[in-house]
């Protein structure tokens, strides 16, 4: 066997039937508890600019920067040989059957000549003209005409439902080999910036800003533009020039008419062509369909004995069908076609077409105009020679070339609509997208095959989501969710971002939300790759949540890369998470400056945009507060004044509870207490009021019980009212029973200190018995809450002094400047007469 010819094993397949993978069974009957082989799934990385994008058809493209060394090599420009096989494999098929008969190019000499001499001298034109008009031959014969103008030759490009963006990716393509890349943006530009050709356009669908930028990234180039009358002209700053195609003379007409039919007129057939003329203001492609009709009347007059399938006048066979009967002079009459045939033949033609051209018709009105590759056509129309009615439908005029397949011819789609071909389009559209899901999803399918039909694959969705159908816009998804994957490594981009809305429109409308977070995913990443940040962002966002909602981890870990990667492209700017209802509104972050990552919460999901982003916000929560009309408002603030806020206030606490725990630990009969007496002077360095010197004034200072040494009593407060961090409400100067406040001893004890101010004990007690009478004066201070009761009992034996616990407004200032009146060895509990 020759080693170069593998067999069935180039296949996959082993002559013993085996696939190679599994060790088959040794005895013949036995079970095979082997694994399936499991279908492969086509990843395809692809370099865009500086990311590497992996197309996953499962879970979802994925995204990243190209790690360093993945670098693609740089595009190199095909030679002349290259170029002429890649514009021959863009070229559409030859349809099967008989070749149809060269037309010459009639009455247009003198528009070629001057086409021809305005790109020569580098200048761009557009040549407008009605659909049918001819623009199309025009264009392919300027095209040969300019092979050795440019030092790139000649491009030849489809502008049909192609942006300004796609032309210039096309153009690329042409000139430049660059497997599996895609350069970004700014590297196109760069490279079509140097491209020097002759780029023929038909077709065109732009105009406007769109064209004025297409003709600005190519200085290089001159274009030639196929346009119809009705799309919007460049600016004047375009420089382009404008060359009208009107239509055929008479005599050129009927010279036309006459290749097609390929023999001269009779007087009457003359007579039918001028009137036709007339009508059609002499558009060629009226007078190719008008051939056609006459070319059938001439098979309809014809004696169908005269000859039949085997030749002419031969012995016909013994199990030949019978031949029917011959025809009478009345039904070899065929009439003339009228007026309004001859001026909308597409019903009349395709009439006396076979049953396989016709239903392909109904395919192809089904699809919006957009024919099927005629390899295609057999599964579609169910019948093993259907193939061969692409050739009938290009004879008759019925199909128009564009790019690298077929459509139908200018008016032909509303004449067929009209006839009624589109009464069962739905059913069509629905078979033609069950068919191109399998045939895309087949392994050897390649990306480029499939994006020669994406035309009809996005123009099949398109006919099944507007119906509103749960049905019909599932086989939608189904096509969408197996065709975006291969339009995305074939870099048919505009086709995939089509594919994916549609299929995101059809997933809502049946109600799969797992599609619809996969499409929302997939549109998302080719914003991303695109440079548009803000759409990749909402739709990422949306597709995460989408993804949450369903528990599917490994879509949603997906997603938050990417999203990882767009806030890192948009300079970090991120919004806070929304909190919603029921959650409580977390602390405030200080975010200082050199804070570690680590040190920081996660980032939060939803990025803000940059023209949204405050100048003051901190920390990835909003702080909100309530407002009169029922919304928030953010509250923000320097960044300065809320780090000078937040350490002050930690200060303030800090010392106090210092000064606190140092005034109230201990016995102060003990000889290590650290009360302060009058026989006690302060530190040097502390100011005379004991207020310490970092620490803020925030009221009137205690006294340090020596006489002339009474703070100045402030008007509307009391002398000793010092506000403290407790909140507890003031006692009074006296008590009703006569006690001491805060003490359960009688006020009868003498007392050893000639201080008018009320001190307070150790610790808060209330009296044993009810007040007798009303308190003299009313508090200075009111409560501001609740004071805790302790329990009523009086001890019998005064216990040593517990720490301070008070909550009193006093706090300990007041209990420093009652220790300070006091004797040292005295009785704590004594109070002031």
């Amino acid at each position: 066997m020759d080693p170069t010819h593998q067999g069935p094993e180039e296949y996959g397949r082993h002559p013993d039937g085996s696939d190679g993978r599994r060790r088959p069974s040794r005895e013949s009957n036995a079970a095979d508890f082997g694994q399936p082989t499991p279908q492969q799934v086509r990843i395809v990385q692809l370099t865009v600019g500086d990311l590497l994008l992996t197309v996953n058809p499962v879970d979802g493209s994925e995204v990243e920067t190209c790690p360093p060394g993945s670098a693609p090599d740089a595009p190199v420009r095909r030679t002349p040989a290259e170029r002429a096989d890649h514009e021959r494999a863009g070229a559409p098929p030859v349809p099967a059957g008989p070749p149809a008969p060269q037309l010459p190019l009639l009455e247009r000499q003198e528009e070629r000549e001057r086409l021809v001499g305005l790109l020569a001298r580098g200048r761009s034109v557009r040549l407008t003209g009605q659909p049918g008009s001819g623009r199309t031959a025009l264009l392919d014969a300027v095209a040969a005409d300019c092979t050795d103008l440019a030092p790139d030759g000649v491009v030849r490009l489809s502008g049909h439902r192609r942006t300004a963006a796609d032309l210039l990716y096309g153009l690329f393509d042409a000139i430049h080999h660059a497997p599996l890349h895609r350069p970004g943006p700014e590297e196109l530009l760069a490279l079509v910036r140097s491209i020097g050709a002759v780029v023929v356009i038909d077709d065109l669908e732009i105009g406007g800003a769109a064209l004025d930028g297409l003709l600005e990234a190519t200085p290089e180039c001159a274009f030639l533009f196929g346009t119809a009358p009705d799309l919007a002209a460049p600016g004047v700053d375009a420089h382009l020039e404008e060359v009208l195609l009107a239509g055929l003379g008479r005599s050129a007409s009927l010279e036309l008419l006459e290749k097609v039919v390929e023999r001269p007129l009779t007087e009457d057939e003359r007579n039918w062509a001028g009137d036709l003329w007339f009508e059609s203001e002499g558009l060629p492609l009226r007078f190719v369909q008008a051939g056609s009709l006459l070319r059938q009347r001439d098979l309809l007059n014809t004696d169908p004995a005269a000859f039949d399938e085997y030749d002419y006048f031969e012995p016909r066979p013994d199990d030949a069908p019978p031949v029917p009967e011959a025809p009478t002079p009345e039904t070899l009459d065929v009439p003339l076609p009228s007026l309004g045939e001859g001026a909308a033949p597409a019903v009349l033609l395709a009439s006396r077409l076979s049953e396989a051209a016709r239903e392909t018709l109904r395919f192809t009105v089904a699809l919006g105009g957009e024919v099927p590759h005629q390899a295609h056509l057999p599964a579609l129309v169910g019948d093993t020679h259907a193939d061969a009615a692409l050739g009938e439908l290009a004879g008759c005029g019925l199909l128009s070339p564009a790019g690298p397949r077929y459509r139908l011819a200018a008016g032909v789609l509303a004449q067929l609509e009209a006839g009624g071909y589109a009464e069962s389009a739905a059913a069509h559209a629905r078979t033609a997208a069950q068919h191109y899901a399998w045939w895309v999803s087949h392994p050897s399918v390649t990306p480029q095959r499939a994006v020669a039909e994406s035309d009809a694959i996005v123009a099949a969705m398109g006919r099944l989501v507007p119906d509103g159908e749960a049905g019909q816009a599932s086989a939608a998804v189904l096509l969408a969710r197996s065709a975006a994957p291969a339009l995305a490594a074939g870099m048919s981009w505009g086709a995939w971002e089509k594919a994916l809305r549609a299929g995101q429109e059809a997933a809502r409308i049946a109600g799969e939300v797992a599609e619809e977070a996969y499409f929302h995913h997939e549109l998302g990443i080719l914003a991303l790759c695109s440079g548009n940040l803000d759409r990749a962002r909402t739709e990422l966002e949306t597709s995460i949540s989408m993804r949450g909602a369903l528990a599917d981890k490994s879509g949603a870990v997906a997603g938050r890369r990417a999203l990882a990667l767009v806030t890192d492209r948009s300079g970090g700017l991120v919004a806070p998470v929304r909190p919603q209802a029921g959650d409580d509104i977390p602390a405030v972050h200080q975010d200082f400056p050199g804070t570690p990552p680590g040190g920081s919460p996660p980032p939060p999901l939803f990025a803000r945009q940059p023209a949204e982003e405050a100048p003051t916000v901190v920390a990835p929560y909003e702080a909100t507060a309530a407002k009169p009309g029922g919304g928030r408002a953010v509250l923000g603030g320097a960044r300065r004044n809320l780090a000078a806020a937040g350490a002050g206030a930690l200060l303030i606490a800090v010392l106090g509870t210092v000064v606190t725990l140092g005034l109230t630990a201990g016995d102060p009969d003990e000889p290590g207490s650290r009360n302060v007496t009058t026989e006690q002077s302060s530190p040097e360095g502390t100011p005379d009021d004991g207020t310490p010197a970092d620490e803020p004034d925030d009221g009137p200072a205690p006294d340090d019980g020596a006489p002339g040494n009474e703070a100045p009593a402030t008007p509307g407060t009391s002398e000793t009212a010092t506000p403290s961090t407790s909140g507890s409400p003031s006692p009074s100067a006296s008590s009703p029973d006569g006690s001491s406040p805060g003490t359960g001893e009688p006020s009868g004890t003498p007392s050893s200190s000639t201080s008018d101010g009320p001190s307070p004990s150790g610790g808060p007690t209330t009296p044993t018995r009810p007040p007798t009478t009303p308190p003299t004066t009313p508090p200075t201070t009111p409560p501001t809450e609740t004071p805790t009761t302790p329990p009523t009992e009086t001890p019998t034996e005064t216990p040593p002094e517990p720490p301070d616990t008070s909550s009193s407004a006093s706090g300990p200032a007041e209990s420093a400047s009652a220790t300070a009146d006091a004797p040292a060895s005295g009785d704590p509990t004594e109070t002031a007469a």
